[in-house]
C-alpha cells in the first residue's frame, strides 16, 4: 500500500514540474538541425559553452595545421625528400578527417548549448567543410594518380 501512495504522490509533483517548464518554440530550421545533429534531449552541462568554443578552436587549428603542411611544408620538402609526395596525400587526408570529426563535435555542442551564435557557426563550419572536401578530393586524386 505504501508503494501505491508513493507513486500517486510523486506523479502530480512531476506533472506540475513539467508544466512549470516553458516549452521553447523553435523554427522548422532549428528543429531540422537539432534532429540532424541528434541533439534533441541531449544533456546540457554547465561547461557545454566552454567545450563548444574549445572544440571550435581545435577544429580551426587542425585545419590551419593541415594547410601549413599541405601548402607550405610539403612544397618545400618535396625537392629535398623524394618520398614526401607519397606521404603528403595520406597525411592531408588524415588531418582533414580529424578536422571534420572535431568540427561535427563542436557544432553539436553549440546546438546542445543552444548558443546564440549557433547558426553563424553552423554556416561557417559548412564553409570549412567545403574547403576540406576540396582538399580531400585533391589528395585522393593525387593518390589515384600515383597508383
Amino acid at each position: 500500500m505504501a508503494i501505491a501512495n508513493t507513486v500517486t504522490e510523486t506523479a502530480p509533483a512531476a506533472q506540475a514540474a513539467a508544466e512549470a517548464t516553458p516549452e521553447i518554440q523553435r523554427s522548422a530550421a532549428d528543429r531540422f538541425m537539432r534532429s540532424l545533429l541528434r541533439v534533441e534531449g541531449a544533456k546540457k552541462t554547465p561547461f557545454i559553452n566552454r567545450d563548444a568554443h574549445r572544440n571550435f578552436r581545435v577544429a580551426i587549428v587542425i585545419s590551419g595545421v593541415r594547410c601549413l603542411i599541405t601548402y607550405l611544408l610539403i612544397p618545400i620538402l618535396v625537392p629535398i625528400l623524394g618520398m614526401a609526395g607519397v606521404l603528403a596525400a595520406p597525411i592531408g587526408i588524415a588531418l582533414c578527417l580529424v578536422a571534420v570529426v572535431n568540427g561535427v563535435v563542436s557544432v553539436r555542442r553549440f546546438w546542445i548549448s543552444d548558443h546564440r551564435g549557433k547558426w553563424m557557426y553552423t554556416w561557417f563550419i559548412v564553409f570549412v567543410f567545403a574547403i576540406l572536401a576540396v582538399a580531400m578530393y585533391s589528395d585522393i586524386a593525387s593518390i589515384v594518380r600515383l597508383v
